[in-house]
């Protein structure tokens, strides 16, 4: 495809009328489509902008060889069949035509409105940014698409047409771009189609992606399923049969049709539980659409009544609709033969919403109170976008984000006041209390489930009743993210986190500067605003906080920062460094080593504890700036110590505060008897010498009398542990007790 040579403007796009095509065309469908509901004055835009963009795409040709204009017309067509607006329309006609062409936004704005350039704009892909790589310019595009979505949601209606007809044209790429563009699109864009309740797009884009990532698999399947459509012709039309006369007999009046699940999903179920296509009976299901709401229960009833029902296998999504509005009656019966058939009733209303989604509102011009509901929802999930992508600190994470919120299952509960939630399937009470408000989740303590206490990673399951309890010096945990799966939780955890971190960190900076700046017998009161001015425009940095945070994870040195707001005094200390005496210089290095940093044990994420040491209040101890982790204390033996041969100016003398009321985690290795009941009283000496368990493991037994028991134990400091260690020594049938420093092959006992 390429690029126009120049700018065009709007005067030199030259009017041409529609060729005159074969009635297969696409521009014929477009016509037969746009007559069913537009008028004439709608319809004669259309091609207006049909004109406009023919010409601008003139001498641009798609890999099949076919005029590029054949491309936004097929997505016009696609978004015709669900009777979309003018605009809306007139976007998809001009969708490429910012990117592909010298024609701008404002030229758009100015020929056909401000409403369609907006959705044009939105659709445009980034192609002026560059980016580190594809993922992430992916991921941006992705950011950009669901903002503008947002604001519009017709601008996702023409992205998924788009990517319809491309999946329907993929046949001209190479195999690898194939898989890559059908991966995304199972991924990503099929999820979204789904969530917007547009089951015949949703339908087509996985059969589609699933055809071109496993070729070979979707033929077999495809074959299977033609030969089991013949095999079961018969058993199909005597269970239609059966369904139409028990309700004419019940006088219900309904449309009964039979309907064959899509490829994907059969290979879904294939997999997902382990079984051959033999062994699915439901390929086939049936469908009965009824007048109104009461009459699906009196057709539910009916059917009852024909076949038995399969217990447990009844869903209500009528009186609790799916998120993306779906309600239909679900039931499995035992049907003839002792085939298992799903049945689906629904009025005709559910049916509209069922197949077009939030597009029902064109199609079917409805004012229906659902619907309405319908769109309130999709606005409000729409927003819950935009509170993600705020939290986000970047596009692939907001993708990330964005993917684990597209989860079709969904289980649902009920909050205190009786007011339903969906949530994802596997949702915790931590992502219920986001789901409520960011307050509830950021300050959640505790949940009640069903009038129970229970923990905040307990999963929840349908027609649970959840109660948030709340503390107002509560905060999140960073252990949420190991069990929260909405975007919306993990997101605000993580800014709320990554927020705390930057706080800490630029105190633990400040005083680690202060640290350097002592060293050079300057007091740090004396660094006045000027030189902190000429600082931040050196290092291009917007505040004196982003200084102090990158000292203080490790991301700039704080001598040489220290060094660098002293800049002005270089020719005084040249001098002064002429008339200095060795011995002064000798002490002047040694200053700065003998100045140290106090560690309270309750800094928090910008000063971390090493996990191969394990250092508590009493060890010797040394600090390392690590990048991005903060200051890491080291106890002075650490093995670890050794494998770093990095620059000495990353080691700082630390200390312990001798009132630390933290509880520091210790290693501990017991060798007992192979006795009964010896767990038992080592975890009770281990109580009475006010220690907590946080850990417990034992070796396998390999017949012998003595056993080996490893225990990770909370202590205050070294006095506390050796009276723990104290007390467990004189428990009977007690061979050796010692604290264990490192892991694997540098693992060493005290």
């Amino acid at each position: 495809m390429g690029k126009a040579s120049a700018k065009r403007s709007q005067e030199s796009v030259k009017p041409v009328p529609p060729p005159l095509l074969p009635a297969d065309s696409e521009e014929s469908q477009l016509t037969l489509r746009l007559k069913e509901y537009l008028k004439p004055e709608d319809i004669a835009q259309v091609w207006e902008a049909y004109r406009y963009s023919a010409a601008a795409h003139e001498g641009q040709i798609r890999r099949s060889g076919e005029p590029y204009i054949t491309h936004p017309v097929s997505v016009a067509c696609i978004l015709a069949e669900l009777h979309l607006d003018t605009p809306t329309l007139l976007a998809a006609l001009l969708h490429d035509v910012v990117e592909d062409t010298g024609i701008t936004k404002q030229e758009i704005s100015d020929k056909f409105g401000k409403q369609v350039a907006e959705l044009v704009d939105g659709l445009s892909k980034l192609d002026k940014i560059e980016f580190q790589n594809a993922m992430q310019a992916q991921a941006e595009n992705f950011r950009k698409m669901l903002l503008a979505m947002s604001q519009d949601v017709r601008v996702i209606l023409v992205k998924l047409a788009d990517r319809l007809h491309n999946m329907q044209t993929l046949d001209v790429m190479v195999p690898e771009k194939r898989k890559r563009i059908a991966r995304e699109t199972l991924d990503i864009y099929a999820p979204i189609a789904n969530r917007l309740g547009l089951n015949n797009i949703f339908q087509e884009l996985e059969d589609l992606s699933f055809k071109y990532l496993y070729p070979m698999r979707y033929g077999v399947l495809s074959k299977a399923v033609m030969a089991a459509r013949g095999n079961r012709k018969e058993v199909v039309g005597k269970i239609l049969d059966a369904i139409r006369q028990r309700l004419k007999e019940l006088k219900i009046e309904a449309d009964v049709t039979g309907r064959e699940k899509h490829l994907y999903s059969i290979y879904k179920k294939m997999t997902g539980k382990t079984i051959t296509f033999s062994q699915i009976y439901d390929i086939y299901g049936f469908r009965v659409i009824v007048r109104d709401l009461p009459t699906c229960y009196l057709a539910l009833g009916a059917l009852h009544g024909l076949y038995k029902p399969i217990p447990g296998k009844f869903k209500d999504y009528i009186a609790i609709p799916k998120a993306n509005g779906y309600q239909s009656l679900h039931t499995t019966l035992f049907g003839p033969f002792g085939t298992p058939i799903e049945v689906q009733v629904r009025s005709q209303e559910m049916h509209n919403i069922a197949e077009a989604g939030v597009a029902a509102h064109w199609l079917y011009k409805t004012t229906d109170a659902h619907l309405t509901a319908l769109q309130q929802q999709t606005h409000q999930w729409l927003q819950r976008l935009l509170d993600i992508q705020s939290e986000s600190a970047d596009s692939l994470e907001f993708l990330e984000h964005f993917k684990v919120d597209l989860f079709p299952d969904e289980v649902y509960v009920f909050t205190p006041k009786g007011k339903i939630m969906a949530l994802p399937k596997g949702a915790t009470a931590v992502d219920f209390a986001y789901a409520v408000h960011t307050d509830i989740g950021n300050s959640c303590v505790a949940v009640k489930i069903n009038q129970e206490l229970a923990p905040l990673r307990t999963e929840l399951h349908n027609g649970d009743n959840v109660e948030i309890i709340t503390a107002t010096q509560a905060k999140p945990n960073p252990a949420w993210l190991n069990y929260v799966i909405t975007g919306k939780a993990r997101a605000h955890i993580r800014h709320f986190l990554k927020s705390m971190q930057s706080t800490e960190s630029a105190h633990l900076g400040e005083r680690m500067l202060n640290q350097a700046l002592r060293a050079l017998h300057v007091d740090p009161a004396e660094i006045d605003e000027l030189r902190w001015q000429k600082l931040l425009r050196d290092y291009g940095a917007k505040s004196r906080e982003e200084v102090l945070t990158d000292i203080g994870l490790g991301k700039r040195l704080n001598v040489m920062v220290a060094h660098q707001l002293m800049a002005k005094t270089d020719e005084q200390r040249a001098e002064e460094s002429l008339l200095e005496s060795p011995a002064e210089r000798q002490a002047r290095q040694l200053n700065k080593v003998l100045d140290t940093i106090t560690i309270r044990g309750s800094e928090g994420m910008a000063v971390q504890f090493a996990q191969c040491c394990r250092p508590i209040p009493g060890d010797p101890i040394l600090g390392f700036i690590n990048k991005d982790k903060g200051l890491v204390i080291h106890t002075h033996d650490c093995p670890a110590i050794r494998k770093f041969k990095l620059d000495p100016e990353k080691w700082l003398d630390v200390e312990w505060e001798s009132d630390s009321k933290r509880l520091f985690k210790v290693n501990l290795r017991v060798t007992v008897a192979n006795q009964r009941g010896m767990l038992a009283k080592i975890a009770a000496g281990i109580a009475d010498a006010g220690s907590n368990i946080d850990h417990v493991s034992m070796e396998e037994p390999d017949g012998s009398a003595y056993t080996n028991m490893h225990f990770t134990v909370q202590v205050e400091n070294r006095i506390h542990l050796a009276d723990l260690m104290r007390r467990l020594r004189k428990i009977p049938d007690m061979i050796r007790i010692n604290r264990v420093k490192g892991s694997g092959a540098e693992q060493r006992v005290q």
